[in-house]
């Protein structure tokens, strides 16, 4: 089915952001489960080009939680945490999380990357990820290639919709680390045990028409798949390229633009292996900054698009303004 391209119309689309209350942290993965008392509305999206790449992120939906220090900086005192936030302008006992999925049509394929919460989401406000591509001009069925960072459900939630793949003409991309971590039988009767049951019903019924990708592994024309393990234990990042100009999408390399940025090596409560994450963190972030490339965080602040320079002991977010604009 031919795509639809994004136009100018449709580029810096926005709405009412949706209201959330407290989200529930659950095992290996933040959020998985969706806010109380939250009011639909039409998802924000942000559209932008690099090179002849069309980008779009979409706001899946977004959390409220509490007590900052018992997700972030789990090996800190929560005072040092506190005066971090602080020291930022930033709430001392509550933050706020959001969910970008990501589309990139390139010409030649329309290519989404994570799925965001799906229909497990949507009564309580989250979800929101095909609302948002239908209000840049796309429909499901014109996807035709879906990408993973990683498997948690926030992730994989919007694969299928009502038992069938939401995403109907699409092949897909996932780490092999990861997929065989989640579908292992062995993940019964451990903290893990949720996420497996998720990619059971999320993953494992498209395993036929998934490609499954590690470090150096070409994923589309322009766009090639690094190892950043620990956050999960296959987690991916991925380089897109075009016309000399690059963006990485870091997944959930680092989830707050404050704490897991300007402290790389506090340790979060939802990294599987926290020296691995604390790794990994500080090794795509060094890249980001020497190259001054341009990222998408999937919980970054929404448009969850930005840049990063060193700092201190860590780095310093930097969001994206007009840079595409030009």
């Amino acid at each position: 089915m031919p795509h639809l391209p994004l136009t100018r119309r449709s580029l810096f689309i926005s709405s009412t952001a949706l209201l959330a209350a407290p989200a529930i942290l659950t095992g290996a993965s933040f959020a998985q489960t969706a806010p109380e008392n939250t009011v639909t509305a039409m998802p924000e999206t942000k559209s932008f080009n690099i090179g002849k790449f069309k980008v779009a992120t979409i706001r899946d939906g977004k959390v409220l939680a509490e007590k900052p220090h018992e997700t972030f900086g789990t090996n800190q005192k929560p005072e040092d945490v506190a005066a971090l936030l602080e020291a930022n302008m930033l709430p001392t006992d509550k933050f706020v999380n959001s969910f970008a999925p990501t589309l990139v049509d390139t010409g030649s394929d329309v290519i989404l990357f994570d799925t965001g919460f799906g229909e497990g989401g949507r009564e309580k406000g989250n979800g929101q990820l095909v609302s948002g591509m239908q209000a840049l001009g796309y429909e499901p069925g014109q996807v035709t290639l879906v990408v993973l960072t990683h498997m948690h459900g926030d992730h994989i939630g919007g694969l299928m919709e009502g038992g069938k793949p939401t995403f109907e003409n699409a092949r897909y991309v996932a780490g092999g680390v990861e997929y065989d971590f989640w579908k292992d039988p062995a993940r019964v009767g451990s903290p893990a045990e949720n996420g497996h049951k998720g990619a059971l019903k999320n993953v494992v019924p498209l395993a036929e028409k998934m490609t499954f990708v590690k470090e150096g592994s070409d994923v589309a024309p322009g766009i090639v798949a690094h190892e950043a393990f620990g956050h999960s234990p296959g987690h991916l990042i991925f380089r897109l390229e075009s016309e000399g100009k690059g963006l990485i999408f870091t997944g959930d390399t680092a989830n707050h633009y404050v704490l897991s940025l300007q402290n790389p090596d506090w340790e979060v409560r939802f990294d599987t292996d926290k020296a691995a994450a604390a790794a990994s963190r500080r090794k795509v972030f060094d890249m980001i900054a020497a190259e001054k490339l341009p990222f998408i965080g999937y919980h970054m602040p929404y448009p969850a698009a930005g840049f990063a320079e060193k700092s201190g002991n860590g780095y310093r977010y930097v969001p994206v303004t007009y840079q595409f604009e030009l």
